[in-house]
């Protein structure tokens, strides 16, 4: 059975799950264009795959280099079938330091709901596409160490909810990937539980992305966690 080949974004590409992701489609033999801050993890990601990897070096919460990613796309891609956003930060903030909160915001709700937004006008212009965002179980509480990163998250849910229902009546596909905790760097503080692997959280990404699915969260364990504080707390 012949595979079509897809070109794809990954915002956020240069650790943790946006790494893994672009690893496993690249494996499967799609275009995928790489977004992140880090310039030489970039490069060696072109270097491994040069014929499918094409590196942008970008910092969402510059929104000026945001304008300048989208002018550079077309030159890229013709189209884009699937955006991915996994880029984001978190950092405990118990003191509440303002700097940290305001850089917080910065990139999950400033830079963030630029991309998301400039993604999804692309897509409604292509009158096709899939938009995933990578949001958090985190935003359906606040945190009190870390009140920017919470509300950040419950901002995402909510953005993305919109969207969803936005798009009904188009064929544009609006996929949340909400994890709980995953071992990647955005896992901070003491006593943290049901932290888990990335090796079992993004084959269940890949999956819901390719079922074009509404909401995964992720992984199921968290489902239980989701629906407590939904309905509970």
């Amino acid at each position: 059975m012949e595979t079509t080949t897809n070109n794809i974004l990954i915002i956020g590409a240069t650790s943790g799950i946006g790494y893994r992701l672009w690893q496993h489609y690249v494996s499967e033999g799609h275009n995928v264009a790489v977004i992140g801050r880090r310039k030489e993890v970039l490069d060696k990601m072109q270097k491994d795959f040069p014929e499918q990897t094409f590196p942008i070096c970008c910092d969402i919460s510059d929104l000026s280099a945001i304008n300048e990613l989208f002018r550079n796309i077309p030159e890229i891609f013709s189209n884009i079938d699937i955006a991915i956003v996994c880029a984001g930060v978190g950092e405990l903030n118990p003191e509440l330091d303002i700097d940290t909160e305001l850089s917080t915001v910065s990139v999950n709700v400033q830079g963030w709901t630029k991309m998301v937004a400039t993604l999804y006008k692309l897509f409604e212009r292509q009158q096709s596409g899939q938009l995933v965002a990578l949001t958090s179980i985190g935003g359906l509480q606040p945190t009190p160490i870390a009140p920017s990163y919470s509300a950040s998250k419950a901002f995402q849910i909510n953005y993305i909810k919109a969207l969803q229902k936005k798009s009904k009546n188009i064929p544009i596909i609006v996929t949340e990937i909400r994890p709980g905790l995953v071992d990647t760097r955005m896992a901070k503080g003491e006593g943290l539980f049901w932290v888990m692997p990335l090796d079992k959280v993004v084959p269940m990404i890949i999956n819901a992305v390719s079922r074009k699915k509404k909401l995964q969260i992720v992984t199921t364990r968290w489902c239980l966690i989701n629906w407590i504080l939904r309905h509970l707390v």
